[in-house]
């Protein structure tokens, strides 16, 4: 039986293997938390361009967090 692992393992493991801090690491781990809880635990590989967009205009908007943040490009 092969155990599928779970997203924010893989992100860790993606982390450490670029060499990124811990610091680094624990902001990454948040804000993904962050976007999947917005979504109500929506996976998100079931999520696209719309999502990300709708999760940053509510960072900017009821959130005050830098406009800039709304540069992301998404394809």
């Amino acid at each position: 039986m092969e155990v599928k692992k779970k997203l924010l393992d893989i992100v860790r493991e993606k982390i450490r293997f670029k060499h990124y801090s811990y610091s680094t690491e624990k902001t990454y781990i948040h804000w993904i938390k962050q976007y999947i809880f917005f979504h109500n635990k929506k996976h998100p590989i079931d999520m696209g361009k719309k999502e990300i967009e709708e999760y940053l205009t509510s960072l900017a908007v009821k959130n005050k967090v830098a406009p800039t943040t709304q540069n992301l490009k998404v394809n």
